[in-house]
């Protein structure tokens, strides 16, 4: 699949120090948000608004942290025995120079995969201006608002509109179906903690 150009507007990647990212929540390690053992990032923010988004709580552009990419950076890398990072929302690509920043670190200074769930559609994030930049540090994107009455809860798509993209050869369809639906995490708190693409499942 090819991947449009990338932006002429900047010749010089931002500084990652001065860029933050709304977070809503950071998930150590799991299972069930992609290929391997992954840490998972869910944005916060979202005026997408697909009715019966499991995280209605991530639409809101108040709450949440604001760490800074850097931040960010040395938090997932300082983990141990992980495959690679989720980042999910809330609607990661109304964050873009973050986005960007973070998954362009990762890219170049690590052997991390990257995966994304976005709501918009493919044709939507081509007219990005940062659409080439994105995609060239992406190994799969899943794309599309989620639609209720089309719900799939298979192979990471949410409902069957979603459309998956391989941006780079390092995964394949099989790789995605053998994510397990759902999982439950209970911490040392006592707090759980449901996560995957039909968590309710559970």
């Amino acid at each position: 699949m090819s991947v449009p150009p990338g932006s002429p507007v900047a010749s010089q990647a931002t500084p990652t120090s001065s860029l933050v990212l709304a977070l809503h929540s950071f998930l150590p390690g799991s299972t069930a948000n992609g290929p391997g053992t992954r840490a998972v990032l869910w944005t916060q923010g979202c005026s997408l608004g697909c009715p019966g988004c499991f995280n209605p709580t991530t639409h809101t552009f108040e709450g949440g942290e604001r760490p800074s990419v850097d931040d960010l950076f040395a938090r997932i890398t300082a983990l141990a025995d992980i495959e690679g990072v989720t980042v999910s929302g809330g609607e990661p690509f109304q964050q873009r120079p973050g986005l960007l920043g973070l998954l362009r670190r990762l890219k170049n200074e690590t052997r991390l995969s990257a995966l994304v769930f976005t709501g918009f559609q493919w044709d939507e994030i081509q007219r990005f201006p940062e659409a080439g930049d994105l995609l060239g540090t992406i190994d799969v994107l899943i794309a599309g608002r989620y639609e209720r009455e089309h719900h799939l809860a298979l192979d990471l798509r949410g409902s069957s509109n979603k459309t998956l993209h391989f941006l780079t050869d390092r995964y394949t369809p099989d790789d995605l179906h053998m994510v397990p639906a759902a999982e439950v995490m209970i911490g040392l708190d006592g707090e759980i903690v449901a996560s995957g693409i039909d968590p309710l499942r559970w």
